[in-house]
C-alpha cells in the first residue's frame, strides 16, 4: 500500500452508517494505478495453473469481480474476472481463453469471497465453475449499515477516501484485445475491496448489524440457480398495451424470432430489434412487408431480407388457430394488487396499512431500506392472508415460510403481531 493509500486508510468510516460527517471530509484521493501495477490477462492454461497456485497459497479472504457485455451480447457470461488476495496480488483472468474456472473455484473453496452485488455476477460466476461457499457483499453490507449511496465508487469514497474512475463500467468488454484503461478500472475494482469489506465489518459490529449481514450473506450463498423464467416474451417491455390474444401471439413469435437471431450471432437481443418494435407491430398485425416498414423501429435501415424475416414472424401468428393463441397472463401467486384491497377486503386494506407504517417506521430507525428489513411481498402475504390465531409463533413461522431470515423475524414479528391484533 502507498503512502497515499495508507493515510485514507487511517481515515476509515467518513461517513459512518450513511450520516453526515461532523465536518467536512477532505477531497477524495484518485485513484489511478493498481498498487503492483495492471497484472497481465491470463489466456492460456499455464498461466492460469500459476494464478491457481498462488491464490491457493494466499491468505485470507479473496476479493472477486466479473466484467459482462450486457447491451452487446446474448446472454449474462463473464468476460473477465478479477481477483485479488492477500500474498497473492491481483490477477485478471479472461473466461474466453480459459472457459473452465473450476479449478480456480476449488482452490478458493472455503475461502471468504468479497463481492460488491454479489447476486449480479453470481450466476456468470457459476457458469464457468466458480462457486463461494462463503461471501461478504459490500454493497449489501452498506444497505444494512445505513449508506444511502451503495454504488461501489461511492462506497469507496464515503468509506476509505478513495476516487475510482467508473467510466468503463459500461463498455463492451467482450472487446479483443482489451485496452489497457479498462484493463486499469478491472484491476482496482478489487484494489480496495478488501480493505472496504473489512471497514464494513466494523461498522456493522458497532451498529449491532454484524450477525444480521452474515444470515444475509449466507442466504446468497445457499441459495439455488433461479430457475428459467416461464414465457419470457411476456417481460417485453410496451406489453401491457397488449390485449388481444392474436396480438400477444404475434409478440411471442416476434420475440422467439429475434431471440434466435440474436442467439445466433451472439448480440444482444435489442441490437437486433427493439421491445418498441415488437410491439408496434403486435398492435398493427401489418398485411405485408410494407406496412410492417411504415411502423416505428421498422424502418429503411432495415434490409428486405430482414424485414421479410420478421414479416413471416407476424404471419405465422395470425395463422395460428384460436387454440393455440396464448392464454392472458395468469396472476401470480399470492395477494392482488394492494389498490384492490380497499374494496375486496377492507379489513386486510387496514393490516396492510398499519404493518407498512410499523416496518417503515422501524426502517427509518435503523437505518436502513425497507426492502432489506424485510420484502414487501411477505408483508403483503402476511396480512392478506393472516395466521387465524396471529400470535408471536404462529407469525413467527409465517415469515420463516415465506423465507425471511431469523434477524428479520425477530425485529419484524412484534410489529406485524400488533399490526395483525389491531385490525382484526
Amino acid at each position: 500500500m502507498t503512502d497515499a493509500q495508507e493515510t485514507a486508510a487511517d481515515t476509515s468510516l467518513r461517513t459512518t452508517g450513511g450520516a453526515p460527517p461532523d465536518d467536512v471530509a477532505p477531497a477524495p484521493i484518485p485513484l489511478l494505478e493498481p498498487r503492483e501495477g495492471i497484472p497481465p490477462v491470463v489466456t492460456s492454461d499455464d498461466a492460469l495453473a500459476e494464478v491457481v497456485a498462488a491464490f491457493a497459497a494466499g491468505t485470507g479472504p479473496v476479493a472477486v469481480d466479473a466484467e459482462r457485455a450486457s447491451g452487446y451480447r446474448y446472454g449474462q457470461r463473464a468476460y473477465l474476472v478479477q481477483l485479488r488476495r492477500e500474498g497473492a496480488g491481483s490477477a485478471l483472468v479472461d473466461p474466453v481463453g480459459c472457459p473452465d474456472l473450476s479449478g480456480l473455484g476449488t482452490a478458493l473453496s472455503g475461502s471468504e469471497w468479497i463481492l460488491h452485488a454479489a447476486t449480479q455476477d453470481l450466476p456468470c460466476l457459476r457458469d464457468i465453475g466458480m462457486t463461494p461457499t462463503s461471501l461478504f457483499d459490500t454493497e449489501l453490507a452498506g444497505r444494512l449499515a445505513g449508506f444511502p449511496r451503495v454504488g461501489l465508487g461511492a462506497m469507496v469514497e464515503n468509506v476509505l477516501g478513495y476516487a475510482l474512475e467508473k467510466g468503463h463500467s459500461a463498455v463492451d468488454w467482450s472487446t479483443r484485445p482489451l485496452p489497457e484503461p479498462w484493463l486499469r478500472y478491472a484491476a482496482l475494482d478489487v484494489e480496495l475491496l478488501i480493505d472496504l469489506r473489512d471497514a464494513l465489518e466494523e461498522e456493522l459490529e458497532r451498529q449491532g448489524k454484524l450477525e444480521w449481514a452474515r444470515e444475509e450473506f449466507d442466504a446468497i450463498a445457499s441459495a439455488p440457480p433461479a430457475p428459467p423464467r416461464k414465457d419470457p416474451w411476456r417481460r417485453t417491455s410496451g406489453m401491457h398495451k397488449v390485449r388481444r390474444r392474436r396480438q400477444m401471439a404475434v409478440v411471442r413469435e416476434l420475440w422467439t424470432a429475434r431471440d434466435q437471431v440474436a442467439q445466433r450471432r451472439d448480440i444482444s437481443p435489442g441490437k437486433v430489434l427493439g421491445d418498441a418494435a415488437i410491439v408496434e407491430a403486435a398492435l398493427a398485425l401489418p398485411a405485408n412487408v410494407q406496412a410492417l416498414t411504415a411502423l416505428p423501429g421498422f424502418g429503411h435501415r432495415m434490409g428486405r431480407r430482414q424485414l421479410e424475416q420478421w414479416q413471416a414472424a407476424v404471419e405465422r401468428a395470425k395463422a395460428l388457430p384460436e387454440s393455440a393463441l396464448p392464454q392472458p397472463g395468469q396472476q401470480p401467486a399470492g395477494p392482488p394488487p394492494p389498490r384492490s384491497w380497499a374494496d375486496k377486503d377492507p379489513a386486510a386494506a387496514a393490516r396492510l396499512s398499519a404493518a407498512r407504517a410499523a416496518v417503515s417506521e422501524l426502517a427509518e430507525r435503523l437505518h436502513m431500506p425497507q426492502e432489506n428489513l424485510i420484502t414487501p411481498d411477505t408483508v403483503r402475504r402476511i396480512c392478506w392472508e393472516p395466521p387465524k390465531n396471529p400470535t408471536p409463533g404462529a407469525v413467527e413461522d409465517t415469515l420463516a415460510g415465506y423465507g425471511a431470515r431469523n434477524w428479520q423475524i425477530q425485529q419484524v414479528a412484534p410489529l406485524l403481531v400488533r399490526a395483525l391484533a389491531a385490525s382484526a
